[in-house]
């Protein structure tokens, strides 16, 4: 194991020791926990819109569900109701 020194805000240092306290674990313990927990998180958050395109993807083909033709050419249009190319 390594040791590793981090700089915390005060109030997240309270919150740190009173959860020691409440799981009678030791601070270290309990902030190897977040870490590991926060990780997890982080390295899913990357892929999960990703993986919400895919599924959206995957239940149009499977329904059979058509958009328009000339929806690259018109997308801002059709997702904010307005035509860029022209100027207000």
């Amino acid at each position: 194991m390594l040791k590793t020194y981090l700089y915390i805000p005060a109030d997240l240092a309270e919150r740190v020791n009173y959860t020691a306290k409440v799981q009678q674990k030791s601070k270290a313990e309990v902030l190897r926990e977040a870490l590991e927990k926060g990780m997890v998180g982080i390295s899913q958050q990357g892929t999960a819109s990703a993986e919400v395109l895919l599924k959206i993807a995957e239940l149009g083909k499977k329904n059979h569900v058509r958009g328009p033709k000339d929806s690259s050419a018109r997308m801002d249009e059709y997702l904010w109701d307005k035509d860029w190319s022209k100027d207000e």
